[in-house]
């Protein structure tokens, strides 16, 4: 490695350095979704643990909520299970939410646990029907009233069971199955999820982990990038459809989360790799970020 080159990764450290001293002890939440899930290629997967446990060394209370629709369509075709979504929200019946229990919670949370812990982070995996209180979800389409079965609104965060773990020293992951007060699980979106758990916990920043760059005028066209967005701004482009279909839910609980006293809301893109890092500890960012003012 020749002078320039060591020099190069020292401007990138020193440019990092400001922002790990001003976020130490700050609470951070991220939604990991996204089919960067789903690679075969565990380096792809490995890449966003690695930065969820560089987060957690630099003093960041680091917690995580974690999707897991692909899995559960999986799971359900091998049960002989047809998915069937309405509005982009699954159906969930019976049977379905079952499956959606076992997969979010002895699948997929296991899965994320597993690679942070090889990135050598200290994770604690939280089924969510241990922290989610819920509600069953109203839901209507062109203001007809729709019955989607056992999906639920989060309503309650069991928040002191999260901070223990952080007290700990651990990584909190969440998975988005929750319970209503008779104990029965449902379904959740963890997008709406993620920002919940935000709010309850007054995170310093949340971020969603997909696999768009972020928000986009053009959605043909990644140069289109939204790189700020106000709260105020966020209701033209709904009704102009620059937000629609997956960005609904993310903006509707980044909305909330802003609402409910988070500083900032990031939308990032999974699949690059370190997007975490490179959205946090630098100056230009590679998202699109949503803040109040």
């Amino acid at each position: 490695m020749n002078v320039e080159e060591i020099t190069a990764k020292a401007k990138v450290l020193l440019e990092a350095l400001p922002y790990i001293q001003n976020f130490r002890g700050s609470t951070f939440v991220v939604k990991y979704g996204g089919s960067f899930m789903d690679d075969p290629n565990p380096e792809v997967r490995s890449r966003v643990a690695y930065d969820i446990a560089f987060f957690a060394a630099c003093g960041i209370n680091t917690v995580v909520v974690h999707g897991g629709g692909k899995a559960i369509t999986k799971a359900m075709a091998e049960s002989g299970l047809e998915a069937k979504f309405i509005g982009g929200m699954r159906v969930t019946d019976e049977a379905t939410v079952n499956i959606v229990r076992k997969t979010l919670n002895e699948v997929v949370n296991p899965d994320v646990c597993t690679a942070i812990t090889e990135a050598r982070g200290k994770p604690k995996g939280m089924p969510g029907d241990e922290v989610l209180l819920c509600r069953k979800l109203d839901h209507d389409e062109e203001g007809n009233p729709v019955d989607l079965g056992y999906v639920g609104e989060v309503t309650e965060v069991k928040v002191k069971l999260i901070k223990k773990a952080i007290a700990d020293g651990l990584i909190p992951v969440i998975s988005p199955v929750a319970v209503d007060h008779d104990g029965h699980p449902h379904n959740v979106n963890a997008d709406m999820a993620a920002g919940r758990v935000a709010s309850a916990l007054r995170a310093r920043r949340l971020v969603y982990m997909s696999d768009v760059p972020g928000l986009l005028k053009d959605p043909n066209d990644p140069k289109s990038l939204i790189s700020t967005l106000k709260i105020s701004e966020v209701d033209g482009l709904r009704d102009s459809g620059v937000i629609s279909k997956g960005m609904l839910p993310k903006v509707g609980g980044a909305m909330r989360a802003l609402q409910d006293g988070v500083h900032r809301v990031h939308f990032i893109d999974g699949r690059l790799p370190h997007s975490l890092l490179l959205e946090i500890f630098t100056d230009k960012g590679i998202g699109t970020e949503i803040v109040n003012s």
